[in-house]
């Protein structure tokens, strides 16, 4: 297990908010020793004493569950660096010595061309990992070239693409619910699954992103980002076990058997929208373009629905619907699966019999099973739930993808040739998007999202 982490972009939201108390869980539950040491580079003039006292206000504020004892030994092991992550000598003297390193890039993807490549020249010890947050890259091209890149410096197993929602052991519950249950794996086709949703609905809105948000919007953040990969899970085929080979292998075919869309795919099966002034429960939000940071000449949407088919024996027929949005009326962030109806109903019911439906709430989790029974009068359908209640998490998402990182599990990352391929499913609808193909619809803040679309 790798001993030496060190963090670029360290005073950024993100190790703010997840990878410091990622660690700090970590250290609570017992995985990292005394001798475990963090180092956080930016290229901000601050000293040791400087950034200890950031880190543990950041700790107090968004780790306020772990033990007091572990968020102040998590400060203590940390030392600053100024150092600019593009700069050979800058890596140099922060990787220096034999001991094997996790460099974490907590960066914006335009900078990862310019930082693997020092890193050439850095002398990386033997059996260190590199860590990309994801978007991993900005188009196929990009990623193309960054897998390229980091070719020349590590083999594949030492490069961790990683995704937090595949951390999420709601995310991993998909799997689990699956594979484990015999009454579900039969049924778990197109004959009897007429269409899945995979929803990440938020009612915040910008909230201070409009730095990172405005240039990306919800297709790459959400979509492109962590919907898909969502969707391998869904719908691979069963892996022989969850190694890293096994699992990863499933995950790509699924990619590879999205049906091309085509332009007029793109119009007719996906939506964008951005947000207007509205409430929120008690809060007033302005219009997107109000938003400070947000340019307003710029088409940014902040809503994306894609609808993608599966060409495969096992899906041909469903619909796999990706849907996210900010600033709406209600969280919603589950994976929804709705079964066909039944052919036929017994002459004399009354009532509707509706479709089953299986939801697997990501957030907060939770797992519900809609179906049809007799109600209090005779021969009266009526709905039932059946709902169950699920454990809390041992670790956070960020703890969990912290251990992978360290331990070299990478089965939870994403490989090169799936990166890629996520970026391909997904070009024709930036394409025809880009050249506005597609209206960029509007809806109010505290809305259930732009109006539907006459049938």
């Amino acid at each position: 297990m790798i001993e030496r982490l060190v963090v670029f972009g360290a005073t950024g939201d993100l190790n703010a908010r997840y990878l410091l108390p990622g660690l700090a869980a970590l250290r609570a539950a017992g995985h990292l020793v005394d001798g475990f040491q963090l180092v956080c580079a930016d290229r901000k003039e601050w000293d040791d004493e400087g950034f200890r006292g950031w880190a543990a206000e950041q700790l107090d504020r968004h780790a306020g569950s772990s033990p007091a004892g572990a968020r102040s030994w998590v400060v203590r092991a940390t030392r600053f660096r100024r150092a600019d992550a593009t700069d050979p000598a800058d890596l140099a003297s922060l990787i220096a010595g034999d001991r094997p390193v996790a460099l974490y890039f907590a960066l914006p993807p335009a900078v990862f061309p310019g930082a693997v490549t020092a890193l050439r020249g850095a002398g990386l010890p033997a059996g260190s990992r590199i860590v990309l947050e994801k978007p991993f890259g900005e188009n196929l091209a990009d990623a193309q070239e960054l897998n390229r890149l980091l070719a020349e410096v590590v083999p594949e197993q030492a490069v961790f693409r990683v995704d937090h929602f595949l951390a999420m052991t709601t995310v991993q519950n998909l799997l689990g619910s699956r594979l484990a249950n015999r009454v579900l794996e039969p049924l778990w086709n197109s004959a009897h699954i007429a269409e899945i949703e995979i929803v990440w609905d938020e009612s915040l809105a910008l909230e201070g992103r409009a730095g990172y948000y405005d240039g990306v919007g919800a297709l790459k953040d959400m979509v492109q980002n962590h919907l898909l990969q969502v969707l391998c899970l869904v719908a691979m085929e069963p892996p022989l076990s969850l190694s890293e080979r096994d699992l990863r292998d499933r995950k790509i075919d699924v990619l590879r058997s999205v049906r091309p869309l085509t332009d007029e795919d793109v119009l007719r099966r996906t939506r964008r929208a951005r947000y207007l002034a509205g409430r929120i429960g008690d809060r007033r939000v302005p219009a997107y373009i109000d938003e400070d940071g947000v340019d307003p000449r710029g088409h940014t949407e902040t809503f994306a629905e894609v609808e993608l088919r599966l060409e495969s024996w096992r899906w041909s027929g469903t619909t796999f619907r990706l849907r996210t949005g900010k600033a709406l009326k209600t969280d919603r962030k589950e994976v929804a699966v709705r079964f066909r109806p039944v052919p036929h109903l017994p002459f004399g019911h009354s009532g509707e019999a509706a479709p089953n439906v299986l939801r697997f709430g990501l957030d907060p989790e939770s797992v519900a099973l809609a179906l049809t029974g007799i109600g209090p009068g005779p021969q009266t359908l009526t709905p039932l739930t059946m709902t169950a209640q699920m454990e809390p998490a041992d670790l956070p998402a960020y703890g969990r993808l912290l251990l992978d990182v360290l331990r070299g599990d990478a089965a939870m990352s994403i490989r090169g040739d799936e990166a890629e391929e996520a970026w391909r499913v997904l070009a024709p609808v930036m394409s025809a998007w880009s050249n506005d193909l597609v209206p960029l619809e509007e809806y109010p803040a505290g809305s259930c999202g732009p109006a539907p679309r006459d049938q």
